[in-house]
């Protein structure tokens, strides 16, 4: 008698506790929208129940989708998105009542509203994340068009990264950095074996190179979009998708080889451009001297500024609607609206705020980790490395880290390209986690097993010849 096969494991869908905890998120950010009003004019703001109503169904329109389409998905993922996105509206409605004449909260509520439409539009359309990989060359190429577009259209604060139509603007790089890495993923997981186990070594065997023929056409696509990048003068950009490269190659083959390399050619670059690129270089100098403005006499500049909003902000935050940091300018809706957390919120609310998106890229890794097929773990990891490579680059520039470089803090900022790109990603996100949560058939498609195997072993084959080869 042969024995029974193993019970299914069946993980516990958790929807309730989504819904829980969309609820929690909800009040949160109403209760902030209350807060900033009654610090600012002493009552809270006529519309604070409009506001709730409207940012609780959006919440629980996307919840049901995620229900009926995605049941076995993570139950962090949406709440998280939905409080980071919520205080975000909060903290620009703050900044308004200091600037009347230029209203962003609602434009960035529509927005907002526009990215949790493409969300539900990913959720409910794409049932199976595999599918992307079919179309890795497409994204690709719309990916590098995305990019170069802007080019031919006037720089704005020094950087050509903008389309405008008439009053109109978005930045199509923020959608670019999606496709990209849906590209990456299915290059690397259909080369992942010829990456790691072929090629020649240098520094003393302890580096091996895949030969040109693997590695050439991901470098080529690399290198073809941070030099459009660059001459766009695009520092931010070209650092996020950099350190995007660097971190799916070494997950698709397991080489520590690939950090190192990736930070020498990042340093040298960095200095390279930071010497050459006027745009650039004036940052870099703010950033090694942000208090070189005050001691010339001409006050303090916008990274002086966020520095004494951190300072201002102590450890509990000056309250929301009792801090000063519209006068960084023009940019404290968006580079450096970090920084009106950190004085009104304080260290603990700013420290509240990385915990948030430490969750949600960790529970973006532990998706893709759950995954068995290549590309799906590859695309969950790139997905989640973009949101913390953004928070990095972003928060360190803010703080006099880093440079500044430029780029919308994911869901906080004000920018519709940037919360449209980060409720698609977290779409994805999702898909990719009920993949990996969903019960697994006893039973395997045996046409899909046979042609699993016969890949791995030509896969194998490639690089047992490549073996041979090498001997004498």
């Amino acid at each position: 008698m042969t024995d029974a096969p193993p019970p299914e494991l069946r993980l516990p869908k958790r929807r309730g506790v989504e819904l829980c905890l969309l609820v929690g998120a909800v009040l949160i950010a109403v209760l902030g929208y209350c807060a900033t009003g009654l610090g600012k004019t002493g009552t809270a703001p006529p519309d604070a129940l409009k506001y709730g109503a409207g940012l609780g169904v959006l919440a629980l329109v996307a919840h049901f989708a995620v229900r009926f389409r995605a049941p076995y998905a993570d139950p962090l993922l949406l709440p998280i998105a939905v409080l980071l996105n919520g205080i975000g509206l909060v903290l620009i409605y703050r900044l308004d009542l200091e600037t009347p004449k230029t209203q962003a909260a609602f434009t960035q509520l529509t927005w907002s509203t526009l990215g949790v439409g493409l969300f539900i539009a990913v959720v409910v359309l794409l049932r199976d994340h595999r599918v992307l990989s079919r179309y890795a060359y497409v994204s690709c190429a719309a990916a590098l068009v995305l990019m170069a577009v802007p080019i031919f259209f006037p720089a704005i604060n020094g950087a050509k990264i903008w389309i405008r139509f008439g009053g109109l603007s978005f930045q199509p790089g923020e959608f670019a950095k999606i496709l990209l890495a849906i590209f990456f993923a299915a290059y690397l997981a259909a080369n992942r074996n010829a990456l790691a186990y072929t090629g020649r070594t240098f520094l003393f065997k302890r580096l091996q190179l895949p030969t040109g023929r693997v590695l050439g056409p991901i470098v080529a696509i690399w290198l073809l979009s941070v030099g459009v990048l660059v001459l766009e003068r695009d520092l931010g950009t070209s650092l996020l998708f950099f350190g995007l490269f660097v971190i799916m190659l070494y997950v698709a083959t397991g080489r520590t080889g690939w950090i190192a390399v990736g930070l020498l050619l990042a340093a040298v670059g960095a200095y390279a451009v930071g010497s050459v690129e006027p745009h650039v270089h004036s940052r870099v100098a703010d950033w090694l001297h942000p208090f070189a403005s005050i001691e010339a006499g001409n006050g303090p500049g916008q990274l002086a500024q966020s520095l004494f909003a951190f300072a201002a902000g102590g450890m509990l935050g000056t309250g929301l609607g009792l801090g000063h940091s519209i006068l960084i300018g023009f940019a404290a809706k968006s580079d450096f609206i970090l920084a009106t957390a950190g004085e009104e919120l304080g260290l603990t609310g700013l420290t509240a705020l990385f915990l948030l998106y430490a969750l949600l890229v960790a529970r973006g890794y532990r998706a893709g980790l759950a995954l068995r097929d290549p590309f799906g773990r590859l695309l969950a990891i790139g997905l989640a490395s973009i949101v913390a490579l953004q928070v990095f680059v972003i928060a360190g520039g803010v703080m006099g880290l880093i440079p500044l470089t430029g780029m919308a803090m994911p869901f906080l900022a004000q920018g519709g390209s940037s919360v449209v790109t980060n409720w698609i990603i977290v779409a994805l996100l999702i898909r990719v986690s009920d993949s990996a949560r969903s019960p697994r058939p006893a039973t395997a498609d045996t046409g899909q097993i046979a042609a699993v195997v016969e890949r791995d072993l030509a896969e194998l084959s490639h690089v047992q010849d490549q073996l041979e080869r090498k001997q004498p």
